[in-house]
């Protein structure tokens, strides 16, 4: 038992680096599918969406980077899939300069390579990238054409039949920003002021506390929270949707639900690393203190 703990003393580092690097990739490639307990904002955002009406507008805005992209990606896809399943039509738009309209069409050839019975223009359209999201915001809020003269294939908004009738944010049942940044908040301290718009945010982990003041007041209707919120949204998605069920267990795709089981093996290992270490440890130093006297 002293040789064990010895070398676990001893250990070469990147052993340990190995450990690491099987406990994340292993539940991703292999999903264990542990349980996922939904909480209050993420169910509220869920039931919003769920509460409208077929045909209803949503606008889903990418207010985030590829280094948010894991964290991200899932809520915006989850999103989109519950859109498109409930039949509501939603706009896609990029607001964050650094990468954001790539994420967004990444996204959208995702679901609709999944969901190919979608029609560009009429169930969804991608609006592209525009600069200045704060002044962009403003001008959607009274004129999306203004802001947007035409989507991301050049297309005149006037000429795209889902934009019939949606002349502003006021024919737009939701907005729904996945943000890692103040663009997010804009949303919330700018447009909903405006136009009184619903705004759902899908915020990374560690901004995800500031915005329970928002939802406190009544100007968010919900909040996913980082990659366990989007977690809990695909739970939920599960849940009532018996096809996204099929597809979130069998799909090679990363899912929020691989990151969260991925999080929880290393979180596991990690702690048992501690422990042995720490055991290791003090072991030795009481033989060395015996071997002194």
């Amino acid at each position: 038992m002293a040789g064990l703990f010895e070398r676990i003393v001893n250990l070469d580092r990147r052993w340990i680096f190995l450990i690491v690097l099987l406990s994340v990739a292993t539940p991703i490639v292999i999903p264990i599918g542990l349980p996922v307990t939904t909480t209050g904002p993420t169910r509220a955002a869920f039931e919003f969406i769920e509460a409208l009406h077929e045909g209803d507008v949503v606008l889903i805005s990418f207010d985030y980077g590829p280094s948010s992209a894991p964290e991200n990606d899932p809520m915006a896809e989850a999103v989109m899939r519950q859109c498109a399943l409930k039949k509501l039509r939603f706009i896609v738009c990029a607001l964050y300069p650094l990468g954001g309209l790539g994420l967004a069409n990444n996204v959208v050839a995702k679901i609709t390579g999944e969901l190919p019975n979608l029609r560009d223009g009429v169930d969804y359209v991608n609006l592209g990238y525009k600069d200045g999201p704060a002044a962009v915001m403003r001008r959607m809020g009274d004129d999306i054409a203004g802001a947007f003269p035409t989507d991301v294939h050049g297309k005149p908004i006037s000429e795209i039949p889902l934009m019939k009738g949606v002349h502003d944010l006021r024919q737009v049942k939701l907005v729904f920003t996945a943000a890692t940044s103040l663009i997010g908040e804009w949303w919330i301290t700018q447009v909903h002021p405006q136009v009184g718009i619903p705004v759902i945010i899908g915020p990374t982990a560690v901004s995800a506390p500031k915005y329970y003041a928002y939802l406190n007041s009544g100007q968010l209707v919900g909040m996913v929270g980082g990659m366990k919120g989007a977690a809990e949204y695909e739970s939920l998605l599960r849940a009532r949707y018996p096809q996204l069920a099929t597809f979130y267990t069998t799909t090679r795709a990363f899912t929020a639900t691989k990151g969260m089981d991925g999080q929880t093996v290393l979180h596991t290992v990690i702690l048992l690393l501690l422990v042995l270490g720490n055991v290791a440890y003090l072991r030795q130093r009481r033989a060395s203190a015996k071997a002194r006297a």
